[in-house]
């Protein structure tokens, strides 16, 4: 792990514990770390498994990567893609990068679950908030993703804490979103 990236995320998770807004159960250990890793075919983001090790917020819209079902995790995993499929599929959602849409819906349904298994995967922090994933990373934007509105709602964990469960102060001016494809839906809006 990166140590700016473990840096990162243990002080949003002293940040976290200390605005006590939140239960927090103990963090999780590396073994419990790399079993829903491998459990859930995923990798955490180096801030957000520091976050995790820190403490473990529970209760709410928080995921419980200890004790929450696979078929739950599993659910919340796919519900960004989810959302955009659901977009092409009522709102005629189509992304630019994804060629010309099929007249068919299912060829167009099939064609945008193609291009979205190719996306970077998205995992939650908290509701519909989420840091892509990927191991040696750190330092994203924390993303609010509702379908094909795609928000930024921290400049990092650390932001995304603070305004979200402190003072609700603004994002920092120069969030952007930084992931492929999913910060193209990112609008120039700012929380």
């Amino acid at each position: 792990m990166h140590d700016a990236g473990a840096a990162l995320g243990a002080d949003a998770a002293q940040r976290l514990a200390a605005l006590g807004a939140v239960t927090i159960e103990r963090g999780m250990s590396d073994d419990e770390l790399d079993r829903a890793e491998a459990d859930l075919g995923i990798e955490f983001a180096d801030d957000h498994r520091a976050f995790l090790a820190a403490g473990l917020p529970t209760g709410g819209s928080w995921p419980n990567w200890r004790d929450e079902g696979r078929r739950s995790l599993t659910k919340r995993l796919h519900l960004p893609a989810e959302g955009i499929l659901f977009a092409v599929e009522w709102n005629r959602f189509w992304h630019d990068s994804w060629g010309r849409r099929p007249a068919q819906m299912k060829h167009a349904l099939r064609t945008a679950r193609y291009q979205l298994e190719r996306v970077p995967m998205l995992l939650p922090i908290c509701s519909h908030h989420y840091l892509p994933a990927g191991r040696g990373s750190f330092g994203h934007p924390v993303l609010s993703v509702v379908r094909t509105d795609v928000v930024v709602r921290g400049a990092d964990l650390v932001d995304y804490v603070t305004a979200e469960f402190g003072a609700g102060g603004p994002v920092a001016v120069d969030a952007v979103a930084t992931v492929e494809f999913w910060s193209t839906l990112s609008g120039d809006y700012r929380c």
